[in-house]
């Protein structure tokens, strides 16, 4: 097994260059292979479009909520709390708590948000116009990259004002556990699972009319979200479904402005804005991996045998550039974005908040560019830091300048 070294992980790579030649490493030497994590446990690491796609969709590929960071520090209660939702389920438990869930989530709900989302677009907007009027860099992740996926979300949801500051903090830690110690990831497990718990009970005695109210009150006969359950999706739509909005948005501005034909190309022509975000999901999304699965029997792919019980980790990253599917896979190419990437995942546990990540995507990188035609990188000539994580794949800034 070529890549038992953890220093050869992908996951230690500190710029989107060093990640992704990573993974390409890799792939070249086997596209199915064992690799050692930087936190020491083993995964078979998947690297090939068509394995990834194959795995992503393959019945003995489970979900399994033991397989998760800091388990042997916490507590079944917080973990139950945490991890009994979609993300973590396998059938017939994930079927049942998908239709639940897509039944109070949907399109149409997402739909009409859409005039919600560009004024919160907008006002991060005047904002960042303000800090950058006499040319001096200002920061696009905390300008507008939190800002906007963390007030969508908790509009979407109905969570009070005064409750959504804190929020980031916690997800993050909680998204990116495996590069925290036990204790920090604790902390933030239960303040966020005590706050959820509180929503939950406000919206239980109140009713409104967003997300959570109607997560609550959802039924199939008599069938409905327990207290696990609820707090564990709700979790999931506050972390998941702002920490990957970020580094969508992030990326995709800074994508275009690392090529200026491509840039000049969607600033003549802004219908090609939803190419810009299905590019950049393409060329660089904002998952490494999707939560790991383990092989609840043997599964051969790409010509390896995978054992049964041993943990999966499809690399999103390395199938989205694969040379065997797309002959310049390094290039950023609005002209030629590919549809059918498996960043949002594939099968079974295709991302419920793809729908709205797309939008708020589309919203913020056109407005951005409409509203500030002089808009460029601070410091083309250094490319941004990325923070360690075994699952994101985000910008820790991103300094441009507007004027």
């Amino acid at each position: 097994m070529p890549a038992e070294d953890p220093t050869s992980s992908p996951f230690t790579g500190t710029t989107v260059t060093a990640r992704h030649a990573a993974v390409a490493v890799l792939r070249e030497s086997s596209r199915v292979q064992r690799v050692t994590l930087f936190t020491g446990g083993f995964v078979w690491l998947v690297t090939g479009y068509a394995e990834v796609k194959e795995l992503l969709a393959h019945p003995a590929m489970a979900k399994h909520n033991q397989v998760v960071p800091h388990r042997d520090v916490t507590s079944d209660d917080l973990h139950a709390a945490v991890y009994t939702s979609v993300l973590t389920s396998t059938p017939p438990d994930h079927t049942r708590l998908r239709e639940l869930v897509t039944s109070a989530f949907t399109a149409r709900r997402v739909k009409e948000f859409r005039p919600r989302v560009q004024e919160t677009t907008d006002g991060p907007l005047d904002a960042l116009g303000r800090a950058g009027a006499e040319g001096s860099p200002v920061h696009l992740v905390a300008a507008l990259g939190y800002p906007l996926p963390v007030t969508v979300i908790a509009e979407l949801l109905g969570v009070p004002v005064h409750d959504r500051e804190a929020f980031p903090g916690w997800s993050s830690v909680i998204d990116n556990a495996s590069a925290y110690p036990g204790g920090t990831y604790l902390r933030a497990a239960e303040e966020m699972v005590a706050h959820v718990r509180e929503m939950i009970s406000d919206k239980r005695r109140a009713p409104a009319d967003g997300l959570l109210s109607a997560l609550i009150h959802v039924h199939d006969g008599d069938d409905r979200l327990t207290a696990d359950e609820l707090s564990s999706t709700v979790f999931l739509l506050l972390a998941a479904g702002h920490e990957t909005t970020v580094d969508l948005i992030t990326g995709a501005v800074h994508s275009p402005l690392s090529h200026p034909v491509q840039l000049r190309l969607v600033r003549e022509e802004p219908d090609r804005l939803a190419a810009v975000v299905e590019e950049q999901l393409r060329y660089d999304g904002p998952k490494q991996v999707p939560i790991p699965s383990v092989a609840t029997e043997p599964i051969t792919v790409g010509g390896v045998t995978i054992p049964r019980g041993d943990v999966v980790l499809p690399s999103l990253l390395a199938a989205n550039r694969d040379p065997e599917r797309l002959a310049e896979p390094d290039r950023f190419d609005i002209t030629g974005a590919a549809t059918s990437h498996p960043a949002f995942g594939h099968g079974l546990h295709h991302c419920l908040g793809a729908p709205p990540a797309r939008l708020e995507g589309g919203i913020a990188v056109g407005s951005l560019l409409h509203r500030f035609p002089r808009l460029r990188l601070a410091d083309p000539e250094t490319e941004p830091g990325r923070p360690p994580s075994l699952l994101m794949n985000g910008l820790a800034a991103l300094p441009v300048t507007v004027a």
